[in-house]
């Protein structure tokens, strides 16, 4: 059975962080996340669409990928998302949830794979009366799928998730987080794409369309397709 609409729309998500090739600090960049949304939004379908445009705040001018970076920008607020946004392991390369979700106080579920769940299961009551705010909820969701593909996102915990590793960028210094996060996508969009994001996100269309759709069966099987695939 095919996943529902919302879902359809998560598990493609993945593939443009992939392709971007990009933490724990800001995960993306505001850059990044408006391409992921913008590319994901061709994929909703009808009635997904038609379910984010009511949900959509009135300042985001009934377009998704202006909503994505928000996340970011409300974690100070809500300081209790700021673990949401990544998951750590034991200096390791493979993900346990039972292990790995939890925030400093050791709280289950609070990492980034937790909050695709729950924001997952709370879009499920789109259209039901619920006590949700479903427009948080859809922002939520957008903003932690683009994290959970940033690969120092899910990355070890002594090295903060590569926030303490310092590397140049040609001529600056940073951290290997940040090049991830901003430097990646700010040198491709600047020396590739005549400095127009929309052109480089054009560009990574035609390879979703092209060169990786043949992988799409892949990305929509997984074993818990009530909640996501994001513990795969």
């Amino acid at each position: 059975m095919a996943p529902p609409p919302h879902q359809r729309a998560l598990l493609l998500f993945p593939l443009v962080f992939l392709l971007l090739a990009p933490p724990r600090a800001d995960a993306w960049g505001k850059e990044g996340h408006i391409m992921v949304c913008k590319i994901a939004e061709k994929y909703l379908s009808e009635k997904a669409a038609a379910a984010v445009q009511a949900l959509l705040p009135e300042s985001a001018g009934g377009e998704l990928s202006t909503v994505c970076p928000w996340a970011d920008q409300v974690r100070w607020h809500y300081h209790w998302s700021s673990p949401l946004h990544y998951a750590n392991t034991p200096q390791v390369c493979n993900f346990k949830y039972s292990r790995d979700c939890h925030n400093s106080r050791g709280e289950q579920g609070m990492c980034v794979v937790g909050a695709i769940n729950n924001y997952t299961e709370q879009l499920y009551s789109y259209g039901q009366k619920t006590s949700y705010n479903l427009t948080e909820s859809l922002m939520f969701l957008a903003h932690f799928v683009g994290d959970v593909h940033q690969p120092l996102h899910v990355g070890y915990e002594d090295d903060e998730g590569g926030n303490t590793i310092v590397v140049h960028w040609y001529r600056r210094k940073t951290n290997l987080h940040h090049v991830w996060d901003v430097s990646i996508i700010d040198t491709e969009i600047k020396d590739f794409y005549n400095k127009s994001m929309d052109t480089m996100v054009e560009a990574l269309k035609t390879n979703l369309t092209g060169g990786w759709s043949d992988d799409i069966t892949q990305w929509e099987n997984c074993e818990n397709k009530r909640a996501t695939c994001a513990n795969e």
